[in-house]
């Protein structure tokens, strides 16, 4: 059963985007799909809450704050979406229940240097870098800029994947807003974004990165 860990101790750098749109991707392929939330905001969860009944179902997964337990049975892929600053005894569970470890960054150097200590201590401190696990993926970024070139050198030198990067676009603002995912809405309303999101998914499902898209 894939679970997928997104995660970054620095908020505001897209951590439940991320994970909302992965749930709904695994939702639309006809799995059943669980969104934890380890956040005492509940982002995700009051996403979860707005998402029409119509839709392909995501089931929601109440998680002790404090410990993370195994998924009830019946469900076969789960997205967890984590707090800023998390640490210590739940980052250890997280990173243990994860079978990919999705890390959102954006390209400022405040964020860079921010997120710099943590993956050097995922590196240190787990096996999944040696088993292709853990990626990084650009959030707000436009693949073309110096930016992008920026954050591409400072993942390469720590030897982790970047797996993809998503542009500024107020299309995930406004489907957020409505409980909805890019693969809710018509393939020609959010073309860009979806050819953005095809490295990140391949890897999720076979832990081998394509080329990106630009």
């Amino acid at each position: 059963m894939p679970v997928v860990l997104v995660v970054n101790p620095k908020g505001g750098v897209g951590k439940s985007t991320v994970a909302t749109n992965l749930a709904g991707w695994f939702a639309s392929r006809g799995h059943p799909t669980m969104l934890g939330d380890l956040d005492k905001q509940q982002s995700a969860l009051g996403w979860l809450e707005r998402r029409p009944a119509t839709l392909p179902p995501i089931t929601s997964w109440d998680l002790d704050a404090e410990r993370i337990a195994r998924p009830p049975r019946g469900v076969t892929h789960v997205v967890l979406d984590s707090p800023a600053g998390i640490h210590g005894h739940l980052l250890k569970d997280a990173l243990k229940a994860a079978d990919r470890v999705v890390v959102p960054l954006q390209a400022s150097l405040f964020d860079i240097y921010a997120t710099q200590a943590f993956l050097a201590k995922l590196q240190e401190k787990t096996d999944l870098k040696a088993s292709g696990q853990v990626g990084v993926v650009g959030m707000r970024i436009d693949a073309r800029t110096r930016s992008a070139e920026q954050l591409q050198r400072f993942v390469e030198g720590l030897n982790l994947p970047v797996l993809g990067f998503l542009r500024d676009t107020q299309n995930y603002v406004q489907l957020a807003a409505h409980g909805l995912t890019l693969w809710d809405v018509a393939p020609s309303r959010v073309e860009k974004d979806l050819a953005q999101w095809q490295p990140l998914l391949g890897w999720v499902e076979t832990g081998v990165l394509a080329p990106a898209v630009e």
